[in-house]
């Protein structure tokens, strides 16, 4: 069982795994601790082709003065090789004599290491603070087992399901707390997805910004997805980061090609037709409903076609959470075929 001082490491460790970057990479923190218990070295995966977290603390020891020390990681030590050496490997020549960590690796190729070093004579422990681990990599590890990003899908509607009044106008259903939480939830993703037509419309900056207009320090990298043309002189070109261009209707393959590109958490933000197709085609993984207690009328619809021509087939979601912002409510709910966020619905 693992002790007060490697539960206090574990914790330690998760903080520095934060400090990492998302990507293709999972985020891994590691402590070393003397056998005395005091920390000997700390580090964490700082992206990719960079040591890894064990290794990067290992670094800063001098030889030998690791010997007969615990190594505290967040996840697994790897056991394969790519472009760094196997963790499991790193922490025998060192001559760690216990080995505790939060999670199993998920990937086949990287998996074993915890085996390769009990075969070694090393005690390891697995399962200290595990769910805290499996929160952080979340997003990470359903890239691994999907090939694509987790996927938000976010509307704003009035209390009668309308997207906009009549004449298209749709500024402003929702309140300042709404939209305040909104950009926060822009700032927490890797990319922001529209349609071209939503581009055409309402030329949106697709940026994460604070209540005075600045920009906040994280920005989703920008996706526009159709086969229409986006003007030179669009907002989108003055994001911070590229725009994205998926010249394709195909959800599928947009979303293939961000996850290779190492974007693990999507928000798509992109009106009626976009969000519609996302639920058609079964890959809304999270949805936002940001309900404004105003009647609208008409046919300006929040969602159109998403497959369903009869009750039997109708989309049945699991609500995890409603909140009130302001004078709107905030639903968030998950298809039951999806395991819900364990971030806590961020």
């Amino acid at each position: 069982m693992a002790s007060a001082t490697e539960i206090d490491a574990m914790r330690r460790a998760l903080q520095l795994a934060r400090g990492g970057p998302r990507g293709l990479n999972p985020q891994v923190g590691a402590v070393i601790l003397s056998p005395t218990g005091d920390v000997l070295a700390e580090g964490f995966h700082r992206g990719a082709g960079t040591p890894h977290a064990e290794v990067d603390a290992l670094s800063q020891l001098p030889p030998g003065a690791a010997a007969g020390a615990t190594a505290v990681v967040t996840l697994e030590p790897c056991n394969h090789t790519g472009r760094t050496g196997p963790c499991a490997v790193a922490l025998l020549e060192a001559g760690v004599s216990r080995v505790v960590y939060a999670l199993d690796d998920p990937t086949d190729a990287a998996s074993g290491g915890a085996a390769r070093l009990r075969s070694a004579g090393v005690d390891v422990e697995s399962g200290v603070e595990r769910d805290a681990a499996a929160a952080l990599v979340h997003d990470w590890t359903h890239l691994q087992r999907t090939g694509r990003p987790v996927v938000t899908v976010k509307w704003a509607q009035s209390l009668d399901g309308r997207a906009a009044a009549d004449d298209g106008t749709s500024q402003w259903i929702t309140g300042p707390d709404a939209r305040r939480d909104v950009h926060l939830r822009r700032a927490a993703a890797d990319a922001i997805i529209a349609g071209t037509g939503t581009v055409r419309a309402d030329d949106p900056a697709l940026t994460a910004r604070a209540e005075d207009g600045s920009l906040l320090e994280n920005q989703p990298v920008p996706v526009v997805i159709g086969e229409s043309e986006v003007a030179p002189d669009a907002a989108v070109h003055r994001h911070p980061h590229p725009v994205i261009l998926a010249r394709t209707r195909d959800l599928f393959v947009v979303l293939a090609d961000l996850g290779a590109r190492g974007i693990q958490r999507v928000f798509v933000e992109g009106g009626p037709t976009l969000a519609s197709s996302f639920l058609r085609a079964g890959l809304a993984d999270e949805v936002l409903v940001y309900v404004a207690p105003v009647l609208l009328g008409g046919s300006r619809l929040a969602l159109g076609d998403i497959g369903v021509s009869t009750i039997a087939d109708a989309r049945r979601l699991r609500v995890t959470r409603i909140e009130t912002l302001g004078d709107d409510l905030l639903v968030v709910a998950h298809p039951h075929e999806t395991t819900p966020d364990p971030h806590g619905d961020a």
